[in-house]
């Protein structure tokens, strides 16, 4: 504003208001609007239908990978991050984990094993039908989604029996519905019971339509863009935190991998990153996800995002 426009102006009411929301920060709400979720109803059940959509434009694959770290420490913290390892990088719980693993110590190996990465995935999807919220249907929203849930979209590309016809669940006219069925099963979200429908054009739609609902999608580059991750630096100076010590800067080795003897499953802290100028199509990245670890569900903490672990 002008300096003469400054002396008439009341912009203090703004500024208290502000003021508040610093001081009193449990009051505000991080929901990302974008993001949808599923629910369960009155008998402990969840039901919804999903359309996952094709890649936006400008952007190579319909899906983003991200890693991340959900560990309480000793200090009672928690220890919530993105991994640098989503980016190509090194990051300090891989250097203090392969430390543990080389120990011998089968107490430093369990350790280890909890602070392990945990692998996301966020797609753009269309909602077919929310039963709880039907005000979510026909709207775009962004999906976030684990390994057991990418298994069946892996299934349906690359099916087991020479039968059964390869199927894009990305793709507006030869893709599928997802049937998003969750049952609790030892007091966790289980999903095993989702399904594909049998492929169609998304809603009968047509082209016209399905371009409206194309130009509605988010882009994903924000989930792996590297100026949204904290640096090596600040994350390392969190864990130490959370730890309740100081750790020793270890340097950084990209090309160790470790095997988690318990599992049987390979290296349980794999970077499992493709350059993002390297990326091939989608398809062409599904028989890489066994390598991705299972869902952390010894700790805790996943009980409350149970719903984040499909």
């Amino acid at each position: 504003m002008s300096f003469a426009a400054l002396k008439k102006s009341s912009y203090f009411d703004n500024l208290k208001t502000e003021i508040e929301k610093i001081s009193n920060p449990q009051g505000q709400s991080y929901t990302d609007d974008r993001l949808w979720k599923a629910e369960l109803d009155k008998s402990g059940n969840g039901y919804a239908v999903i359309r996952f959509l094709p890649p936006s434009d400008g952007e190579d694959l319909p899906f983003a990978k991200v890693w991340s770290h959900a560990f309480k420490g000793p200090t009672g913290q928690w220890y919530i991050e993105n991994s640098l390892t989503t980016i190509g990088k090194d990051d300090p719980v891989g250097a203090i984990n392969r430390d543990l693993w080389n120990s011998g110590l089968e107490a430093d190996k369990q350790t280890a094993r909890n602070q392990k990465r945990k692998l996301s995935y966020y797609s753009n999807i269309y909602v077919v039908k929310d039963p709880l919220h039907p005000e979510n249907e026909g709207k775009v929203f962004l999906f976030k989604y684990g390994k057991k849930i990418f298994d069946k979209i892996v299934e349906a590309a690359k099916p087991q029996f020479e039968d059964e016809r390869p199927v894009d669940v990305f793709n507006f006219w030869q893709g599928a519905n997802f049937k998003l069925k969750i049952v609790k099963k030892d007091g966790f979200w289980n999903y095993d019971k989702s399904e594909f429908e049998s492929p169609s054009v998304l809603g009968d739609f047509s082209d016209g339509q399905l371009e409206k609902i194309y130009k509605q999608q988010y882009s994903l580059t924000d989930f792996t863009d590297p100026s949204k991750f904290k640096t090596y630096e600040e994350l390392e100076a969190r864990l130490n935190l959370v730890l309740g010590k100081v750790q020793p800067r270890v340097t950084p080795r990209l090309d160790e991998s470790l095997e988690d003897e318990s599992e049987g499953r390979g290296s349980f802290n794999d970077p499992d990153i493709t350059p993002a100028s390297e990326a091939p199509s989608w398809t062409s990245q599904v028989s890489d996800h066994k390598s991705a670890e299972a869902d952390d569900d010894s700790l805790d903490y996943f009980k409350k995002l149970a719903e984040e672990d499909f």
